[in-house]
């Protein structure tokens, strides 16, 4: 009896072993009592975004255990998709798929004690060609709609990368001491913009500009956001969505 008790216990712990191994039963190992308690999820419930729309999990509590609180976390169309975890600060988690979601699709997240459903859209995309001087909007069933723009000057460049739209607004005030400028400064600014994208928590919009309309197109003049003209601008802001995805190069 001893010996079958023995052979009974090496058994599940090569088991639980090779599910961690595997990575098919990490979620296993949180136990309902080992839930933690989510205050909120976005997207919220029954949202529609764009394909590069993160997962931000908001917990009611620090959390010590980080490894515990990402176990807990999962985002499915169907089958578990793959992502990466980081952190802001010990109470919110943000889930960034390696790959856009897929388009016009259905998602679930289980995060803690909470479970929330959202929906792609389309999959309106853009392209900002920095040495172009171009901003190409992708948008399902029609035609690429390349516009003039104008991206950072050398001093302040635009960041390069894959950007999702964080925001939108229709009315918004560029401030040049948000991003460390004071206004008595040759470079500051306090303006009135219109038809704003958010791309970074640092401050880089896609936006109407219609002060830098005759450098669209030919040369980079901004701090850093994409200037579009207020024609340009209008349409885009019609038909982003948050989280649809920006991506910026040379």
């Amino acid at each position: 009896m001893r010996n079958m008790i023995r052979h009974l216990f090496f058994g599940i712990v090569i088991a639980a072993l090779a599910a961690i191994t595997s990575g098919t039963a990490a979620a296993a190992f949180v136990t309902p009592q080992q839930l933690l308690a989510v205050t909120s999820i976005s997207p919220a419930n029954g949202a529609l975004v764009g394909i590069a729309h993160p997962v931000t999990v908001e917990f009611a509590q620090p959390v010590a255990n980080h490894a515990l609180a990402e176990r807990s976390v999962t985002v499915t169309a169907g089958q578990a998709l793959a992502g990466a975890f980081s952190w802001n600060g010990d109470r919110e988690l943000v889930w960034t798929p390696n790959q856009f979601l897929p388009v016009n699709a259905r998602f679930t997240v289980q995060a803690g004690n909470a479970r929330t459903q959202f929906a792609s859209n389309g999959g309106t995309r853009a392209d900002a060609n920095m040495s172009a001087h171009t901003f190409t909007v992708y948008v399902p069933g029609q035609a690429p709609r390349v516009m003039p723009a104008s991206m950072g000057k050398p001093s302040r460049p635009t960041p390069v990368g894959t950007f999702p739209v964080m925001e939108k607004d229709r009315t918004i005030i560029f401030d040049s001491r948000t991003i460390g400028i004071p206004l008595s400064s040759p470079e500051g600014y306090y303006l009135h913009g219109e038809y704003a994208e958010r791309l970074t928590s640092g401050g880089v919009f896609v936006h109407s500009a219609p002060w830098s309309v005759n450098q669209q197109g030919n040369s980079n003049v901004s701090h850093g956001c994409i200037n579009l003209a207020p024609a340009d601008a209008q349409w885009y802001y019609n038909q982003v969505s948050v989280g649809d995805p920006v991506t910026t190069h040379w």
